[in-house]
Protein backbone atom coordinates (compact mmCIF):
# COMPACT_ATOMS: atom_id res chain seq x y z
CA UNK A 1 0.00 0.00 0.00
CA UNK A 2 1.17 3.43 -0.78
CA UNK A 3 1.53 5.94 2.00
CA UNK A 4 -0.99 8.74 1.83
CA UNK A 5 0.58 12.09 2.22
CA UNK A 6 -2.06 14.74 2.15
CA UNK A 7 -1.93 18.39 2.54
CA UNK A 8 -2.23 20.31 5.80
CA UNK A 9 -5.08 19.17 8.01
CA UNK A 10 -5.27 15.65 6.57
CA UNK A 11 -4.41 12.64 8.69
CA UNK A 12 -2.46 9.91 6.90
CA UNK A 13 -2.44 6.22 7.76
CA UNK A 14 0.32 6.73 10.33
CA UNK A 15 -1.75 9.31 12.17
CA UNK A 16 -4.69 6.90 12.49
CA UNK A 17 -2.39 4.17 13.84
CA UNK A 18 -0.91 6.54 16.40
CA UNK A 19 -4.34 7.68 17.54
CA UNK A 20 -5.57 4.07 17.99
CA UNK A 21 -2.43 3.18 19.93
CA UNK A 22 -3.04 6.07 22.31
CA UNK A 23 -6.66 5.02 22.91
CA UNK A 24 -5.93 1.36 23.76
CA UNK A 25 -4.62 1.80 27.36
CA UNK A 26 -7.80 3.64 28.32
CA UNK A 27 -9.94 0.77 27.01
CA UNK A 28 -8.08 -1.98 28.92
CA UNK A 29 -10.23 -4.89 30.13
CA UNK A 30 -11.28 -5.00 33.75
CA UNK A 31 -9.54 -7.08 36.42
CA UNK A 32 -12.38 -9.63 36.44
CA UNK A 33 -12.22 -10.04 32.66
CA UNK A 34 -8.45 -10.54 32.76
CA UNK A 35 -8.81 -13.08 35.59
CA UNK A 36 -11.46 -15.10 33.80
CA UNK A 37 -9.46 -14.98 30.57
CA UNK A 38 -6.33 -16.20 32.32
CA UNK A 39 -8.25 -19.12 33.88
CA UNK A 40 -9.67 -20.09 30.48
CA UNK A 41 -6.22 -19.80 28.90
CA UNK A 42 -4.76 -22.06 31.60
CA UNK A 43 -7.53 -24.65 31.13
CA UNK A 44 -7.04 -24.55 27.37
CA UNK A 45 -3.26 -24.94 27.83
CA UNK A 46 -3.46 -27.79 30.40
CA UNK A 47 -6.51 -29.59 29.03
CA UNK A 48 -4.78 -32.96 28.53
CA UNK A 49 -3.22 -32.99 31.98
CA UNK A 50 -6.52 -32.07 33.65
CA UNK A 51 -8.37 -34.85 31.80
CA UNK A 52 -5.54 -37.30 32.63
CA UNK A 53 -5.82 -36.58 36.37
CA UNK A 54 -9.64 -36.71 36.28
CA UNK A 55 -9.55 -40.08 34.50
CA UNK A 56 -7.28 -41.63 37.13
CA UNK A 57 -9.26 -40.06 39.95
CA UNK A 58 -12.50 -41.53 38.58
CA UNK A 59 -10.84 -44.93 38.05
CA UNK A 60 -9.49 -44.89 41.61
CA UNK A 61 -12.90 -44.03 43.09
CA UNK A 62 -14.64 -46.75 41.07
CA UNK A 63 -11.98 -49.36 41.95
CA UNK A 64 -12.07 -48.36 45.62
CA UNK A 65 -15.87 -48.67 45.65
CA UNK A 66 -15.76 -52.09 44.02
CA UNK A 67 -13.07 -53.48 46.30
CA UNK A 68 -14.67 -52.20 49.50
CA UNK A 69 -17.71 -54.46 49.12
CA UNK A 70 -17.80 -57.62 51.27
CA UNK A 71 -18.63 -59.84 48.28
CA UNK A 72 -15.33 -58.90 46.66
CA UNK A 73 -13.38 -59.67 49.83
CA UNK A 74 -15.11 -63.07 50.18
CA UNK A 75 -13.67 -64.14 46.84
CA UNK A 76 -10.16 -63.57 48.15
CA UNK A 77 -10.64 -65.09 51.61
CA UNK A 78 -13.03 -68.06 51.43
CA UNK A 79 -12.03 -71.18 49.57
CA UNK A 80 -14.96 -73.33 48.49
CA UNK A 81 -14.47 -77.05 49.01
CA UNK A 82 -11.70 -76.95 51.59
CA UNK A 83 -7.95 -76.67 51.14
CA UNK A 84 -7.16 -77.31 47.53
CA UNK A 85 -4.22 -76.10 45.50
CA UNK A 86 -6.42 -74.58 42.81
CA UNK A 87 -10.04 -74.48 43.98
CA UNK A 88 -11.41 -72.64 40.93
Amino acid sequence: MAKRTGGPGMIGFDGVRRRRAMESPAAAPSMLTRGVSSVFNFVRFAEFEILFVLFFLAAFIIFKDLTSRPEYNDIMVKKPGGRDWWPY
